[in-house]
């Protein structure tokens, strides 16, 4: 059997495979693959480890002539056409759990990083602009006693909360349902998501993308939020209307944004670039040792079951 890699992975999940008796195939260039290129490597193989830009629509689904399982190397699969992979009876699964607290991290990171202008305060040191102490150079926002708005409140979200509260902060949360844990851990308050916008000193979105979550955060959401408030996504850049964001950055609208996922990833909004109170990653969330290493065993484990007959371990379809 056939496994085809589309990136170089860390960790040991080639390994896996091969003692598994499993040929593996390993798209060796570091950048993403292009359509063609997948086609050519995917279209006879048993198994695809995929990463979550690579877009498996189907069309692309439907010219796998002997796939049985995808194994996507994220917790999102919305680059994946599941009906399309539903009806050629392919398994595919995800990697949940595993990056929850490396995401929640790069959460807390932009919110301190967008509170206290970390990044422009590095640059305007080694720009030798630093001339002494001065009372009102880079003044920030004090994070305890704020309110901090999970819109999202799943696995990541509530890592994010706990992280929050530890700063003294208190917790609401939008959510489709109840998330009782949270609220004892942490003393959240389940609100509406307009209410949420409009209360929260920092937002944090962590959403998954799906139909009903696409531009869920639209003009009216954005436009509730204080002025002294900082928006953090490291969901999908999909969730929220991104230009319209943009457009109350550069008036000061808002305090300030964190971003680590983009509307257009990978490319961006050029007038991200010319804002001074934003800061912006190239998708961070999952990028530790720990977190991509188990990631990419667990993808080999649910690769080797489903192509020895045996339950995935992470079925999302």
């Amino acid at each position: 059997m056939k496994v085809f890699i589309t990136r170089k992975l860390p960790g040991n999940a080639v390994d896996l495979l091969v003692e598994k008796g499993i040929d593996v195939v390993l798209y060796g260039k570091d950048r993403q693959i292009s359509r063609q290129e997948f086609l050519k490597n995917a279209k006879d193989a048993d198994g695809i480890l995929s990463l979550l830009s690579d877009k498996l629509d189907k069309d692309i689904i439907s010219r796998l002539e002997n796939c049985k399982v995808i194994a996507n190397y994220a917790v999102g699969y919305n680059n994946i056409d599941l009906k399309a992979a539903k009806e050629k009876n392919i398994v595919v699964t995800n990697t949940p759990d595993l990056l929850t607290d490396a995401t929640a991290e790069i959460a807390v990171s932009l919110m301190l990083a967008c509170s206290r202008h970390i990044v422009q305060g590095d640059r305007f040191m080694r720009e030798g602009k630093f001339k002494g102490w001065a009372p009102e150079l880079f003044l920030g926002t004090e994070l305890s006693g704020k309110t901090f708005g999970i819109a999202g409140a799943g696995r990541i979200g509530t890592a994010a909360a706990l992280r929050a509260k530890a700063f003294g902060m208190k917790i609401i949360y939008f959510s489709r349902s109840k998330n009782e844990a949270l609220e004892k851990s942490t003393g959240a308050k389940k609100v509406s998501l307009e209410k949420l916008m409009k209360t929260s000193d920092v937002i944090s979105l962590h959403m998954p993308l799906t139909d009903k979550t696409r531009g869920l955060i639209d003009k009216d959401h954005l436009n509730l939020m204080k002025e002294t408030a900082i928006l953090v996504n490291t969901a999908r850049g999909e969730i929220l209307d991104e230009k319209e964001l943009v457009k109350m950055l550069k008036a000061r609208r808002i305090f300030a944004a964190g971003f680590d996922v983009y509307e257009n990833e990978p490319q961006l909004n050029k007038e991200l670039l010319k804002l001074k109170n934003v800061v912006l990653l190239p998708h961070l969330g999952s990028a530790t040792f720990e977190a991509r290493t188990k990631m990419a065993e667990l993808c080999a484990k649910n690769l080797i079951n489903v192509l020895k007959g045996r339950k995935p371990l992470t079925p999302v379809a």
